[in-house]
């Protein structure tokens, strides 16, 4: 496995219903898994229905990966799933200072 100085935390997050497509892409350019989390967009623009309120329902796809796959699939998520996209997608990455992970992994 990588070195801890080498690991990112990539987040996607994108509109609900298209978490599935991020892990795919994510898993073509080079991630070994992720983590789907449920989440609520806040924000300037929601939706109302028979006048009650509805915000925006959002997926984020986490995968720890090395940097250089990191920038591969960022490259991919703007490509196929950015914000020009239905998905909307956006994503970011932070630094790993530690981890643990199976040495079969």
């Amino acid at each position: 496995m990588e070195k801890s100085e080498n690991m990112k935390a990539l987040f996607v997050i994108v509109n609900a219903g298209f978490a599935d497509e991020v892990v795919d892409i994510a898993h073509q350019a080079g991630a070994r898994g992720g983590t789907i989390i449920n989440a609520r967009g806040i924000g300037p623009v929601h939706k109302s229905i028979m006048g009650i309120t509805v915000d925006t329902e959002k997926e984020i796809v986490l995968s720890v990966v090395s940097g250089d796959t990191a920038e591969k699939i960022m490259a991919a998520i703007k490509e196929k799933a950015g914000l020009k996209s239905p998905a909307k997608g956006i994503c970011f990455t932070m630094p790993v200072e530690k981890h643990l992970f199976n040495s079969s992994y």
